[in-house]
């Protein structure tokens, strides 16, 4: 998968442009629904990502791309849920996070990147 942090804001994926969130589950993309999250905006100035939303848990491993600048906060029902699943979480700034699915086949991404902070 060929994933790529354009600029703030602007992520690419296989030669598509997205200009919000994404979650990728075993290859498909969709928007981030972060409805489920905002309640806890007011917590961390930012919403997080928490349990309640709609998380790809299919593989061994989440990838949480947490922004241009890192700041994507998450919340710890994330981190006890995967653990309670077996899932290695690796969060790590957006850019970075699109290094790190570069060489895989679509169908083994399990990602949420988010686009700004």
């Amino acid at each position: 998968m060929k994933a790529k942090l354009v600029s703030f804001g602007h992520l690419e994926i296989d030669g598509e442009m997205y200009r919000k969130d994404v979650v990728v589950d075993g290859g498909k993309i969709r928007k981030r629904d972060k409805a489920p999250s905002k309640a806890l905006h007011h917590k961390w100035g930012h919403t997080p990502l928490t349990a309640a939303e709609e998380i790809p848990w299919g593989g061994k491993r989440l990838i949480i791309g947490t922004g241009a600048h890192g700041e994507l906060p998450i919340g710890p029902d994330v981190r006890e849920e995967a653990a309670r699943r077996g899932i290695e979480i690796v969060a790590l700034p957006t850019e970075d996070a699109c290094e790190l699915v570069r060489d895989l086949d679509a169908d083994d991404v399990y990602a949420i990147f988010h686009v700004t902070c």
